[in-house]
């Protein structure tokens, strides 16, 4: 590794929790907001991850606690694999590698609330996997490569050539965040008919390694986004910037404005989304190129 990439990952590993847990600091304020409440303060998950360190942690299955852990290694790999411009498909690659050790945590236990939310996860892993394939292959049509840092340094940002890919991406997201309308497998409200679906027996650590986790894949996630912007310029940068903020608001504005919808209707509606919008693209891209 070059010293470029090692200063990369080390930023990533150090700063992707911290931001993480401010956007969701921003998210749950905003969503107050939006709900004519004050609302807690932005450095709220923050608190709420160090008072469950602080306790005791009492596990229905000790094996729990080290699938957490592998989930969190794998997703910090993803990451640092991804911020180094490495090769992006096989950053998806682990990052689904991940979410099979999720599952894995969740259905350990052997609740029914914990096991269904972890069924109702393979489902989800099910209904965007084509679309976050699909992203890698627009980027190699567009690029010819896999490499994040070859797709950065072309003259031309990768979504004048990937609007279709985007949209498809930026769907999917309100999935991987676990947001309504598509939030199956867990939420992060208590209105879920599974009280919290795959993180019903989690506490204490193990629950704070799950939501250090999330704050991981958010970040990557939003990185993804910015890669559709970023090029050889300097003013990409912050444009990807304003880009992922915008997003992450989106994604906000669709939590609190939409109602849960079950996963059929959520598997019908990504797919053919997936299919018109990527699908569409990509068949562009093959004649042109």
């Amino acid at each position: 590794m070059t010293a470029k990439q090692i200063i990369f990952v080390i930023l990533y590993i150090v700063l992707a929790p911290l931001i993480g847990g401010f956007l969701e600091g921003c998210d749950r304020k905003i969503s107050a907001r939006m709900q004519r409440r004050v609302g807690p303060p932005i450095l709220q998950p923050f608190y709420d991850v160090q008072k469950l360190l602080n306790k005791q942690t009492i596990a229905v299955r000790k094996a729990q606690g080290v699938y957490l852990i592998i989930y969190l290694i794998l997703m910090v790999f993803t990451g640092c694999m991804f911020f180094a411009g490495t090769d992006m498909l096989m950053c998806f690659f682990v990052l689904s590698t991940a979410a099979t050790f999720l599952y894995f945590a969740a259905v350990v236990t052997n609740s029914p609330y914990s096991t269904i939310g972890g069924q109702r996860e393979l489902i989800q892993m099910m209904t965007y996997e084509p679309a976050v394939l699909l992203t890698c292959v627009g980027f190699y049509l567009a690029n010819g490569t896999f490499e994040v840092d070859h797709i950065v340094s072309t003259g031309k940002s990768s979504i004048i050539y990937l609007p279709g890919f985007f949209i498809a991406f930026v769907f999917i997201l309100t999935i991987k965040m676990r947001k309504s309308p598509f939030d199956e497998s867990g939420s992060h409200h208590p209105h879920q008919e599974l009280v919290k679906g795959i993180t019903t027996e989690m506490g204490a650590r193990n629950l704070a390694i799950y939501t250090i986790t999330e704050w991981y894949e958010n970040v990557f996630l939003l990185g993804v986004v910015g890669l559709f912007i970023i090029n050889r310029h300097a003013w990409s940068i912050p444009l990807a910037l304003l880009v992922i903020l915008a997003v992450y608001f989106l994604e906000i504005v669709i939590d609190n404005s939409s109602a849960r919808v079950r996963w059929q209707t959520m598997l019908r509606i990504t797919w053919a989304v997936t299919l018109l919008s990527a699908g569409v693209n990509t068949m562009i891209l093959m004649l042109i190129h």
